[in-house]
C-alpha cells in the first residue's frame, strides 16, 4: 500500500489559497473540481476486483458514505493490507465529495466505527453564508458514523493533523482521547498526543461523550404518520444535547425519494457543535445528492427548549433551497 496516492495535504492546500485570491472569492465552483469521477479518484494501484466492488456500492440507490465492514475486509483482502492503511488509501476518494465553493480546499476523512464499517466525510461549505456554517471533514465523517448508530470510533484518518477546531470536536466522540489519527507518511497518534489538557465534556459534568447513543424519549404535540416527520422525529430522538437540553432533528426528501435524516450534535466548548442541517446535508452530499435535489424539509424541537435551529435553518435553506418552505415540528418529553 506504500504505493497508494493521498489527498491533497492541508500545507500544500494553505499554499495553493495563498496564491490565489480569486479562489477565496468564487462562489462558482459546487464541489470538488476534479468532476464526480467517485472511482476514478481511487489511487491507481487499487485493483479491479476492489473497483468493481466500489462500483457495486456506488450504484446501491441507498449508498450514504458508509462501507460496510465485510465489505471493508473484502477490500483489505483484495489489497493484501491493513485496514489503516486501506482507509489512508480512500482519503481521495473521501476528498471527491467536497463542497468548498469559498475556500476551494478540498478535505476528505475516513474513520472506521466500532462495528469495522468505514464512514467517509468532506468539508461543506455554503456560499454566502458565514464560515461558521460550515463542516469540517472530520465532523462530516464522524457524523455519518453517529448517524448509522456507531457504539464507538476507534481512528480517523485524514490527510494532514486535524485543526483545532476538530481536536474539539473529536474529543467529544473519545473523550478518552484514545482515538487513532492516522495520517499519511507518519505513525498512528492517540488524540491525546495532539490535544494535551483537553476541555472535555467531564467539565461540565458530563461522564461520557457523544458514543453511544442515548434515545430520548420524545413525542410529537400532534400525530403525524407522515414518514418525513416520523424521521425527523427520530432524529430528535437521537440527538446529543446534554449542555442545552434542546434536542432537535431534521430530515430532508430529495427528488430521488431518499430521507436524510440529521441529528443535533453538541459539543462542550459549544462552538464545534453541529445543527441537525448540517448533519442531514453531510448525509445528503454522501449519498451523491445535491442541494437542487432537495423538496421537503422537516424540523422537529422540543417544546420550551433554551435554543432553537429555525432561525439558522430557514437563512441557510434560503440559500441552498430558496423555494422551499421549512416545516417546523414541536415535541416533548414522553
Amino acid at each position: 500500500m506504500s504505493s497508494f496516492s493521498t489527498e491533497l495535504t492541508r500545507r500544500d492546500a494553505l499554499a495553493v489559497l495563498g496564491s490565489a485570491a480569486v479562489g477565496l472569492a468564487s462562489r462558482a465552483i459546487p464541489s470538488y473540481p476534479q468532476g464526480n469521477d467517485r472511482i476514478g479518484k481511487l489511487p491507481p494501484s487499487i485493483s479491479e476486483k476492489s473497483r468493481a466492488l466500489f462500483r457495486r456500492l456506488l450504484e446501491d440507490s441507498s449508498y450514504s458514505g458508509q462501507i460496510p465492514a465485510f465489505s471493508v475486509a473484502e477490500l483489505a483482502k483484495n489489497e493484501n493490507t491493513s485496514v489503516d492503511q486501506l482507509m489512508l488509501a480512500l482519503l481521495p476518494f473521501a476528498q471527491s465529495y467536497s463542497h468548498a465553493p469559498i475556500s476551494n480546499f478540498y478535505v476528505g476523512v475516513v474513520v472506521r466505527g466500532a462495528s469495522g464499517s468505514l464512514y467517509t466525510g468532506a468539508n461543506i461549505e455554503i456560499s454566502g453564508q458565514c464560515l461558521g456554517f460550515a463542516v469540517h471533514a472530520e465532523q462530516s465523517a464522524l457524523s455519518n458514523a453517529y448517524m448509522h448508530g456507531e457504539e464507538s470510533v476507534p481512528a480517523l484518518a485524514v490527510g494532514g493533523a486535524p485543526c483545532g477546531h476538530c481536536r474539539q470536536f473529536i474529543e467529544e466522540f473519545s473523550p478518552d482521547g484514545q482515538i487513532l489519527i492516522l495520517t499519511p507518511n507518519n505513525p498512528p497518534r492517540k488524540l491525546s498526543m495532539i490535544l494535551p489538557e483537553p476541555f472535555s465534556p467531564a467539565a461540565l459534568g458530563m461522564k461520557h461523550g457523544t458514543l453511544p447513543i442515548a434515545e430520548a424519549k420524545l413525542a410529537l404535540t400532534q400525530d403525524s404518520s407522515d414518514p418525513l416527520t416520523l424521521a425527523a422525529l427520530d432524529a430528535a430522538k437521537k440527538s446529543y444535547a446534554p449542555y442545552s437540553k434542546s434536542p432537535s432533528g431534521i430530515a430532508l426528501r430529495s427528488s430521488s425519494g431518499r430521507i436524510y435524516r440529521g441529528s443535533y450534535i453538541e459539543n462542550v466548548a459549544f462552538n464545534p457543535s453541529l445543527s441537525p442541517l448540517q448533519v442531514a446535508l453531510a448525509a445528503l452530499i454522501a449519498g451523491g445528492e445535491s442541494y437542487a435535489s432537495i423538496q421537503a424539509v422537516t424540523l422537529v424541537e422540543v417544546q420550551g427548549a433554551k435554543i432553537s435551529q429555525r432561525p439558522v435553518t430557514e437563512t441557510v435553506l434560503t440559500a441552498i433551497a430558496p423555494n422551499l418552505r421549512l416545516e417546523v415540528l414541536r415535541a416533548t418529553s414522553a
